[in-house]
């Protein structure tokens, strides 16, 4: 379970080293022999798929630690490989001491560089009951041939295990309302605005029947939206959650300074940090998790946005919304019911299975359109949290009057746009007066996402406008 062993891989030498030292057997972890159901629960609850390839294990196909085919062999290699500082004697003590016990270790270099302090894992020896240890310990010590799910030849050993159909499921509300959202900062002096930010992971509602673990800033996805003005300086207070398996953290794209914030405020669960930043460059900037793996991190809804209002304030709207847009890649199909854990494959192979507005199917259409009345002037803040692909951001029925390119809020707006393109990890700021009343789809014109969820409503009401917009509306249309 180590990100820290130093082997990413067994080789044919190994078996020689450990017929050597007389540790081919498996040694007993206790009399209780658990379950294939008690053992998947404790790899769930411990996350453990998200770093590691564990063959039987669905969805453990992770790639930032080593794969754990044959953890006994690994346990061994790192005990008498010199840099460890722990007391286990057997390669059972190893495995357990690596997940209840991790500051014994000396860090190796990660894949990004070297390790982060306290990265992996996270209080495991908090978070995980003594049987759920016991019950990764048992199933670890016996790879590679041993273990349910692994048949007794290397070929098969990690073999994926086959996707287990799910009832409907029913999560939390995860949707920010695009309204919510602070006021205009206005014409003020700079002054220090304190932001508290706490860092969940719950289990949310995905699509009709579908759930899952979403890691949150503030149980909402997008991120609450922070509204300062330039000069100003945060004071970001960040906790995590006592009830969070892994660490986090926050990098904010409108900080000046090493990582955003970022290698201030890798935080372990129940912990807290906190940094001040001054805000020098007006923008509308994203912010998001940066605890390696980072692109995991946002595709579980880490992301928000942080506007800095140049000096003065913004020019005033009717109304403003806040939207962003982000990828989920799940380890059943789309439209796959019952809770679905995070495939890490799919993510680094950059094949989402959802695409979605405010972190779920239906965010902005069966649940929280954005409404407006004709006459009307909005403002959207449109950002994209990723991690993986760009965004061509359009309202159907609609062009922008104004579109502040790259959330550059200093430069003169482009005018009468019909689509922008928004890169992963970047904004827009868009702004249109409402002529006509009806049903306007915010929409990513690559239109194929869609159809995995990326939809939204605008509703405006209002007197219809036959001036500019007059016929008789015909059935079949996809608007």
């Amino acid at each position: 379970m180590k990100l820290f062993l130093k082997s990413l891989g067994i080789a044919a030498a190994l078996t020689v080293f450990l017929v050597a030292c007389g540790k081919t057997q498996p040694e007993a972890t206790d009399s209780h022999a658990y379950t294939e159901a008690e053992v998947s629960a404790a790899f769930t609850k411990g996350a453990c798929g998200t770093c590691h390839t564990i063959p039987g294990i669905p969805n453990a196909s992770g790639m930032i630690g080593p794969n754990l085919a044959d953890a006994p062999a690994m346990a061994e290699e790192a005990m008498h490989a010199g840099g460890y500082s722990g007391s286990a004697t057997t390669s059972v003590e190893f495995i357990k001491e690596s997940i209840t016990n991790p500051s014994a270790f000396v860090a190796a270099k990660c894949p990004t560089g070297p390790c982060p302090t306290g990265v992996m894992p996270a209080n495991f020896g908090d978070t995980l009951s003594k049987d759920e240890v016991s019950a990764i310990v048992q199933y670890l010590n016996g790879l590679p041939n041993d273990a349910f799910g692994a048949e007794h030849d290397s070929d098969t050993a990690s073999a994926p295990a086959a996707a287990v159909a799910q009832d409907p499921t029913t999560g939390a509300d995860i949707v920010r309302d695009p309204a919510d959202l602070p006021a205009p900062v206005g014409n003020r002096e700079p002054q220090t605005v304190r932001i508290d930010l706490e860092a969940t992971e719950l289990e949310g509602q995905l699509a009709d029947g579908t759930t899952y673990t979403y890691w949150t800033f503030n149980n909402q996805i997008p991120a609450p939206m922070i509204r300062v003005r330039v000069g100003d300086t945060i004071e970001v207070h960040l906790k995590n959650s006592i009830t969070s398996i892994m660490n986090h953290s926050i990098d904010l794209h409108a900080v000046t300074g090493p990582g955003g914030g970022a290698v201030m405020s890798q935080t372990k669960p129940g912990e807290e940090t906190t940094f001040t930043a001054k805000m020098l460059n007006p923008g509308l900037y994203v912010y998001h998790c940066a605890t390696p793996m980072i692109a995991q991190h946002i595709s579980n809804g880490m992301y928000g946005m942080i506007l800095v209002e140049p000096e003065g304030g913004l020019p005033p709207v009717d109304r403003e919304f806040y939207v962003m847009q982000g990828e989920i890649y799940t380890s059943g199909a789309f439209g796959q019911q019952g809770h679905q854990a995070g495939d890490t494959t799919k993510l680094l192979d950059e094949d989402p299975e959802y695409f979605v507005f405010n972190g779920a199917v239906g965010a902005l259409t069966t649940q929280k359109p954005l409404t407006a009345k004709t006459g009307e002037t909005v403002r959207i803040f449109f950002g994209v949290g990723g991690p993986n692909f760009t965004s061509s951001f359009h309202v159907i029925g609609e062009i922008f009057d104004r579109v502040y390119n790259q959330a550059s809020l200093t430069s003169s707006p482009l005018t009468d746009v019909q689509t922008t393109l928004v890169p992963s990890g970047g904004a827009t700021m868009v702004e249109f007066k409402l002529d006509v009343p009806g049903r306007y789809l915010l929409v990513d014109h690559a239109l194929a996402r869609a159809e995995r969820g990326l939809a939204g409503f605008l509703i405006v009401d209002g007197a219809e406008n036959h001036d500019i917009y007059n016929g008789t509306e015909t059935s079949g249309s996809g608007h």
